[in-house]
């Protein structure tokens, strides 16, 4: 997991670095977020506390609650997403092209960094959800919580991320 994190954390320092390069030019113009990014890191924050409530709960073998919990991150997983996506949709509508013939490069930009960091988001309710299904399918009744741990860890790792990110982008527009 930790290969993994750290492949992911040069990925987004390449495409920041990358951006900082970009926004040098003059045909990169400002792009102010919509709110909703706002509203999406207040979402994520709250799953990684849905998501640390999941790990506890393995750790005391309340598997109901640890269902709930688990289920609840996921949940909260793909609203980010969804609210990624409608903030792109927002900009859209406010004019600003983010892919094609006349699209603004910064545009374009949080595009991609924000996408990908989505796309990110997404892998892990992924895995959250085949650990959701797997307490109700398996046959052999696993209580070990290093699994869990081990999502937590990617969990809070792709939360820390969006606020840099999140951080960045609002910096250096």
């Amino acid at each position: 997991m930790w290969v993994a994190i750290g492949s992911i954390c040069m990925m987004f320092a390449g495409l920041t670095s990358a951006y900082i390069v970009k926004k040098s030019q003059d045909n990169v113009l400002d792009v102010l977020l919509p709110h909703i990014f706002w509203w999406s890191t207040a979402i994520i924050l709250l799953s990684s506390v849905t998501m640390q409530i999941a790990v506890k709960s393995i750790k005391a073998k309340e598997m109901q609650r640890y269902r709930i919990f688990l289920g609840i991150t996921a949940i909260l997983g793909v609203a980010f997403a969804l609210m990624q996506w409608y903030g792109f949709k927002i900009l859209g509508n406010n004019g600003v092209l983010l892919i094609g013939k006349n699209s603004n490069p910064g545009a374009s930009f949080l595009l991609v960094i924000i996408g990908l960091h989505a796309l990110h988001v997404l892998g892990g309710v992924i895995g959250l959800i085949i650990m959701y299904l797997r307490v109700y399918f398996s046959k052999i009744r696993n209580y070990s919580a290093v699994p869990v741990e081990v999502m937590a860890t990617y969990w809070h790792f792709v939360d820390v991320l969006w606020i840099y990110l999140l951080i960045f982008l609002v910096y250096m527009r």
